[in-house]
């Protein structure tokens, strides 16, 4: 490997980093991360740190979950690569079909569609359902609804329904034919309303509102995130995602769930959708279905669209990827969920979730700057800082990057998107991971 200095002083020259600016890359330079173990991270000066941002929500079970790295070592010697595409499937995709079919029973799914990631996984979901329709007859619902605050990838599919102009400007125009709903965000919303349920009623009604002003034999579905995590993690009312499918089903409208974050026990459920007690029609996962060892996603697909598309030779599938079912990610999703069913790990975030989400409220007590404080559900933290807590003014990156350095000095990675701070660590996090990752929040918070 070429050494410390050539790494830090080509970084920023070389290569383009997702999410910010290459200029940003020079001016900030990012923390290099050689090395990982259980939650930890190791960087390029040997310092190191609790991951409380699990890779990027998706290291659900740490860095050192050995089932993992063997079966993707073994698949490796047995079945590097082979296509999916008509005429040839392979062995570990079939069995990873079975057993998530299986996994997802109680949300509704009986089939899956094996994608690169989410993004990838999103744009199968949204295409799906277009073409749902047109085998249904109605080739007129071609349109989208979602969630202002709602983030559903990059794709061009993806960013259309994004309801966060930072993945959406720079890149329009985007898809026609998608609209937004206001988010059930009591901090911010519209309505300046800020009880929870009052507010899902709201936003329900504004659904109802939009369905009849788009004319409802124009939509083909509504995506929504069970718990939205990158726009802030903002949890719904419990009654709001039911609200959802019950309008979406009155109306024909097909509910595509965003599990991309919320699968596989982020929320201290199994799904996102279960959390809520709602089936969708489609769910989008990956991150965590391979712990993030490899790039993996699986479409989820209920049984009602199931049977419009089988036994109907009008149904050909046009879309796919070049490493849909890749064996060696298949082999790993299998492994990750053998293992992710076999610590319970639901049990744990839902216990840790708790613990964090007490101590930033702790926190929010404590220290002015702290505006809001969400989560209680699961993995899932974020605080919002304001430079003004009555006007709510948002902090300027400045002070966001002293608390996010503070806090890595004090032994903790933690993710500034905006204003927020967001915690999405490991779902095998300990008592006592929880408990340093809030001392070090603590030390970043009383930096500014």
């Amino acid at each position: 490997m070429k050494d410390s200095n050539f790494l830090k002083e080509n970084n920023g020259r070389q290569f383009w980093h997702p999410m910010t600016s290459p200029q940003d890359s020079i001016d900030n330079p990012p923390k290099i991360i050689t090395a990982a173990s259980g939650v930890r991270l190791t960087d390029l000066d040997g310092h190191e740190v609790i991951d409380a941002v699990g890779g990027l929500w998706n290291v659900n079970l740490g860095y050192s979950c050995q089932p993992v790295k063997e079966a993707i070592a073994a698949q490796l010697d047995t079945l590097p690569y082979y296509s999916t595409f008509r005429g040839s499937s392979n062995d570990v995709a079939i069995e990873l079909a079975y057993e998530l079919n299986a996994f997802f029973a109680p949300d509704g799914m009986t089939r899956a569609f094996f994608t690169s990631g989410g993004s990838d996984s999103v744009e199968t979901a949204l295409r799906l359902a277009r073409q749902y329709h047109k085998l249904k007859g109605e080739p007129g619902r071609t349109k989208f609804l979602s969630l202002k605050k709602g983030y559903h990838g990059t794709h061009f599919g993806g960013a259309s329904v994004n309801g966060n102009a930072n993945f959406r400007t720079a890149y329009e125009p985007l898809m026609p034919g998608c609209f937004h709903i206001p988010a059930p965000y009591p901090y911010r919303n519209p309505f300046d309303e800020t009880d929870p349920a009052r507010l899902a009623q709201l936003c329900a009604a504004a659904l109802e509102d939009e369905i009849a002003f788009q004319g409802a034999g124009t939509i083909a579905a509504m995506i929504m995130e069970p718990v939205l995590g990158a726009g802030g993690v903002i949890p719904p009312h419990e009654s709001f995602m039911p609200l959802v499918r019950e309008i979406c089903t009155r109306h024909g409208i097909l509910l595509i769930s965003d599990e991309v974050i919320t699968a596989y026990g982020r929320t201290g459920a199994w799904s996102g959708a279960r959390l809520w007690g709602v089936q969708p029609d489609l769910m989008a996962t990956a991150k965590a279905i391979t712990n993030g060892y490899f790039p993996f996603g699986a479409v989820m697909i209920g049984g009602s669209v199931q049977e419009v598309f089988e036994n109907n030779p009008a149904a050909k599938i046009g879309h796919g990827y070049t490493y849909s079912g890749h064996p060696v990610g298949a082999a790993a999703a299998l492994a990750c969920l053998a293992e992710t069913k076999r610590l319970n790990v639901v049990e744990n975030a839902a216990a840790r979730g708790r613990q964090i989400h007490e101590g930033c409220l702790a926190l929010q007590a404590k220290y002015d700057i702290v505006g809001d404080v969400r989560g209680g559900h699961g993995l899932m933290t974020a605080l919002e800082l304001v430079s003004d807590p009555v006007n709510k003014t948002p902090i300027g990156a400045d002070v966001a990057q002293i608390v996010q350095e503070t806090a890595y000095r004090h032994g903790t990675m933690i993710r500034i998107s905006g204003p927020n701070i967001i915690l999405s660590p490991a779902l095998v996090l300990t008592e006592a991971d929880a408990s340093a990752i809030l001392l070090a929040l603590d030390a970043g918070l009383g930096a500014v």
